[in-house]
Formats: C-alpha cells, structure tokens, sequence
C-alpha cells in the first residue's frame, strides 16, 4: 500500500505560480511511476503530468507543456509540480498518483491516488 498526501494548493492571480507536492508512505514508493491529474468543475480527469520510478524520463499532457514541471525526491518520498504562468482554466483539483505497473497517461492504471488539492486561478 501508498498513502499520499498533496499539498500546496491554494488560490492565485493569473500569470502566476504554485508548487505542488505530494507525501508518499508505504512500501517500495521509489519503484513506483507517479503522475499528476486534475479535474475541473464539471470536467472529466485529466492527465498533468508523469514520472518513472527512476525520474529519469518526464511526460506532460498538453495542458501543461512548458509551463509545468514534475519531479520527484526519492529521499524525501515526495513528488512534486512546479506550476507557472497559471491560468483560470488551470483552475481544479490536483491529483497524485502512483502506478506499480510503469508510467501512463491513463488514471486506470494508477492504484493508489490522494485526496487531492484545489488549485483556483483568478483572472
């Protein structure tokens, strides 16, 4: 089992940024993949952001290429995302995810997630 936790959160202007962070307990976290989802008011979920359990390759949904930036401190067990230039359709709660079975794009193949944390942009 992987309990996570996301942080970081909060309500900023537009044009600026936040960084989100995601707690990992549990066994064998560093071998997981991990990845990032949101799901705005009446949207469906929505793929952020990827890591491998190595973080040696990152992938992004077209949401946020260039602008965001996943990473991951396996000796802190924390996953993160450095979210600028922040939008008002960036507006929606923030997802970790972790994936035993390598990294996807897919929220089917993740089987642990977080509680999530709301991210609202103001224009």
């Amino acid at each position: 089992q992987v309990q996570l936790v996301e942080s970081g959160g909060g309500l900023v202007q537009a044009g600026g940024s936040l960084r989100l962070s995601c707690a990992a307990s549990g066994r064998a976290f560093s071998t997981y993949a991990m990845g990032w989802f949101r799901q705005g008011p009446g949207k469906e979920r929505e793929f952020v952001a990827g890591i491998t359990w190595s973080g040696g390759s990152t992938y992004y949904g077209d949401s946020g290429k260039g602008r965001f930036t996943i990473s991951r401190d396996k000796a802190k067990n924390s996953l993160y995302l450095q979210m600028n230039s922040l939008k008002p359709e960036d507006t929606a709660v923030y997802y970790c995810a972790a994936s035993s079975t390598g990294y996807s794009s897919s929220s089917r193949m993740y089987e642990f997630w977080g509680q999530g944390t709301q991210v609202t942009v103001s224009s």
